[in-house]
């Protein structure tokens, strides 16, 4: 499915927005976007929607915030993921996507030293 100009653009808005945390850049997958530093996946852009990588201790301020958690159905089952949607105020403003992106990603990088 081709991805729309409005999507590409808010995709685009969104890696502006992380340039402070490092070189981000996204890929086209599974219908959405991945968001990515150094190699490693720490976002999606799904729907619309950017959500942020989460480990067990970030996932408490996400949930704190009333944030939810990307799902997706499959066979008729609903799956979730490690991301949560992130908050409303990372998209506009860089110093909240700074503070949001950096624990996404660090999340990231805890997660794959466990594997």
């Amino acid at each position: 499915m081709p991805v729309s100009k409005v999507e590409r653009e808010f995709v685009d808005h969104l890696v502006e927005l992380m340039q402070s945390i490092g070189p981000v850049y996204s890929k086209s997958m599974f219908g959405g976007h991945g968001i990515f530093l150094d190699g490693l996946m720490f976002g999606l852009v799904a729907s619309g929607t950017l959500y942020l990588k989460v480990d067990k201790e970030t996932e408490l301020e996400f949930k704190a915030k009333g944030l939810e958690a990307f799902t997706y159905q499959k066979n008729g089952k609903a799956f979730s993921m490690s991301y949560y949607q992130a908050p409303e105020e990372t998209l506009e403003e860089s110093e909240e996507m700074n503070i949001w992106a950096n624990k996404a990603y660090g999340s990231a990088l805890k997660l794959k030293k466990k594997k």
